[in-house]
């Protein structure tokens, strides 16, 4: 049976984990923010949310003042900021990469442990294994419960929705190979920070990367028909499948597909326009990527 999500309560969701959803629902959090606790004797907190005092004040009763460490998965303010306030009460060591420069970056994060890739935390109860995943966020961070071969995925993977990567800092090559990378991990179950325990992680690992590329192979066969467009009008083709309301965030995401293009010399700018490099233009093949 899958545990509720009802903001406020701690719920256990595997051995030694709990979950905490803060109430913060909306149109680009699903349910809310997932705050994930681990460890009994000396618990990790794993994304503390947002500044909500009545969250933090639901963290610190969960916790039982048993919290040791706070990690973050990225620095989006649904995500991080209370990550400083909980430490101040506390005590706890913070862990995670630091906020690069941006306005969606929570830049009160200051780790006192800055994480890279494979670096590990450990407890008598549990290890927790870093997972450097750039590409929603260039220092997002997924956290590998070695025990129980879970990820916590932050903003990586969401359950019920596909992700927005938001250029500058946002990049979608950076976000495909990461997919990618999970490939190699032994994973059972993916806990996301929105939505519930997944319990197929490789299906959607292997979903999210089709539809990725299936997007851009669209995007491609587009620019072939219709070079010269901006980014306002590619839109209404690629994204003609996904309401029109939706069009504002899609266009995010449709820059990263173009400026991955880019990257790959594949595609160019020009006086704001779109269009395929001589290579692709002359190909009969758009969609072959």
């Amino acid at each position: 049976m899958t545990a509720s999500l009802i903001p406020g309560e701690a719920v256990e969701i595997g051995a030694g984990v709990r979950r905490l959803l803060a109430p913060n629902a909306g149109p680009m959090t699903g349910p809310g923010t997932n705050t994930y606790l681990v460890g009994n004797a000396d618990v990790a907190v794993i994304d503390p949310g947002p500044p909500i005092d009545k969250h933090i004040k639901a963290i610190e009763h969960a916790g039982e003042g048993r919290i040791r460490w706070i990690l973050v998965t990225h620095t989006h303010p649904d995500h991080s900021p209370a990550a400083a306030k909980l430490a101040a009460r506390t005590g706890a060591e913070l862990l995670g990469q630091p906020p690069p420069q941006g306005k969606l970056q929570d830049q009160t994060f200051v780790p006192d442990r800055i994480l890279a890739d494979g670096d590990e935390l450990s407890s008598d109860e549990f290890c927790l294994q870093a997972v450097h995943t750039p590409g929603h966020a260039s220092n997002h961070v997924c956290y590998r419960h070695k025990a129980l071969s879970w990820l916590f995925t932050g903003d990586h993977i969401m359950n019920g929705s596909t992700v927005v990567i938001d250029p500058p800092d946002g990049d979608m090559k950076d976000y495909l190979e990461s997919l990618e990378k999970l490939k190699s991990l032994t994973l059972k179950a993916l806990a996301p920070g929105h939505g519930h325990v997944m319990d197929n992680p490789m299906d959607a690992v292997d979903w999210l990367i089709n539809h990725r590329l299936k997007r851009e192979s669209k995007l491609v066969t587009c620019l072939a028909e219709h070079p010269d467009l901006s980014v306002n009008q590619l839109v209404t083709f690629v994204y003609d499948d996904v309401s029109v309301g939706l069009h504002r965030l899609a266009r995010r995401s449709l820059h990263a597909h173009l400026l991955k293009l880019q990257k790959e010399n594949r595609a160019d700018l020009n006086d704001d326009l779109w269009h395929l490099t001589r290579r692709n233009s002359d190909s009969n093949e758009p969609g072959n990527l």
